[in-house]
């Protein structure tokens, strides 16, 4: 019998007996395993890990009239960082810093990208750019002092255009895209590159700097450090597509660069400030490079990633590569070596000495430099501590 009502049909429909689903036939949920790493794209190379030139006809020009001397140079400033990091690792073990974030692996990105920017660019950095920062001209000791716990930054940013150490993942960035907004309304013939590494770049506060920056067209350059691991999360548990392709979606260029080769670093940075000054607006450079080391020193890479791993990135090495070339092409020669060698140890103790000797610092230093002109609010905070401080006085003299 057919029943035409709706009341008769729901009460047809609960008299049946209830029906099975039929079992949907899942697929093998895979793993995002290590292996996708194989299908990467290719990506700008100048200088081979074997530390053969690589001929790029796009971006040879800007790194065509380097000099011998200056390769000479950027290989210097590799070592002299790597030496540096070295030592304030060792500084952290022997309870001398509370915390280190190391570079080891990343020197070419750095240096390379550092000594790409002009004197009146602006850098905002995260907490990981020792190299970018000597490039700066910024004292390596001055980095330091935040990580012993004795001062907020150790620098003035006006006087290298190098801001502070961004602890915050990611906000620097935003940081970086308000200045360079500011810039371009200035009118200034200047750019601003803003560090940032592949697990900040999943945070909303970088999406927020590539939409604004794209919109106003601003001169800055997102130097993405994409060293494989944020902290214990590989690159593919964070993102679907290459790291440079995001930059399509916001409506502006995006470039992957060998970020364990100082040229191949060199001349894609010089080519997107370039684009930066000219009124082109942002671009995003992703340096494909590794973390030798731990995330800080408070990370055990051991735990998460194989050795095989990093032993397939140590054969990429940024300086060997460069000195292969410089020994092959350039004719330079031991005593260059050797001579960078001694220098190299006498950084490490200047900055053993200079650490050891930090002053603590005073009670009262944790409210200055708060405000550029000052707070009301921080006046009373400061008034209530000293008030604290000497109820510590008072009962001294009170037992006594």
């Amino acid at each position: 019998m057919t029943v035409d009502s709706a009341d008769g049909t729901a009460a047809a429909q609960k008299a049946q007996p209830p029906r099975k689903r039929a079992a949907a036939k899942k697929a093998p949920r895979k793993a995002p395993g290590r292996a996708a790493a194989a299908a990467q794209p290719e990506l700008v190379q100048l200088l081979s890990p074997t530390g053969e030139r690589v001929k790029n006809a796009e971006y040879d020009a800007y790194v065509d009239a380097i000099t011998d001397d200056e390769l000479r140079g950027l290989y210097r400033d590799m070592v002299l960082t790597r030496r540096f990091d070295a030592e304030a690792t060792a500084l952290q073990r022997q309870g001398e810093l509370g915390l280190w974030a190391s570079l080891l692996g990343q020197e070419a990105a750095q240096i390379g990208s550092g000594r790409a920017t002009r004197e009146d660019d602006y850098v905002f950095p995260t907490y990981r750019e020792h190299g970018v920062a000597w490039c700066r001209g910024v004292d390596p000791t001055n980095l330091l002092g935040m990580f012993r716990g004795v001062n907020h930054g150790g620098w003035d940013p006006n006087s290298n255009n190098f801001h502070l150490y961004t602890i915050v993942i990611g906000s620097q960035t935003l940081h970086a895209t308000g200045y360079a907004m500011g810039v371009a309304k200035d009118g200034a013939d200047s750019a601003v590159i803003a560090y940032f590494g592949d697990g900040a770049s999943s945070q909303g506060d970088v999406l927020e700097s590539f939409n604004f920056g794209a919109v106003y067209n601003a001169p800055v350059v997102f130097f993405c450090q994409n060293n494989q691991w944020a902290i214990s999360e590989p690159t593919e548990r964070q993102m679907r597509v290459p790291l440079y392709q995001r930059a399509q979606g916001f409506g502006f260029p995006g470039v992957r660069v060998d970020g364990n080769d100082v040229l191949a670093c060199l001349a894609v940075t010089r080519w997107a400030l370039e684009r930066a000054r000219n009124g082109e607006g942002p671009t995003l450079v992703e340096a494909f490079t590794y973390r030798m080391g731990a995330h800080t020193t408070s990370d055990d890479p051991s735990k998460y990633r194989a050795d095989e791993e990093r032993e397939a990135w140590e054969a990429k090495d940024p300086i060997l590569r460069l000195r292969t070339y410089l020994e092959s092409q350039t004719g330079t020669d031991e005593a260059f070596f050797a001579e960078l060698d001694a220098e190299s140890e006498a950084l490490g103790k200047r900055v053993r000495d200079v650490v050891r000797a930090m002053p603590d610092p005073g009670h009262l230093a944790i409210f200055e430099n708060v405000y550029a002109d000052g707070h009301a609010l921080v006046d009373e905070e400061r008034a209530q501590f000293v008030a604290y401080q000497a109820s510590f006085a008072d009962e001294a003299a009170g037992e006594a």
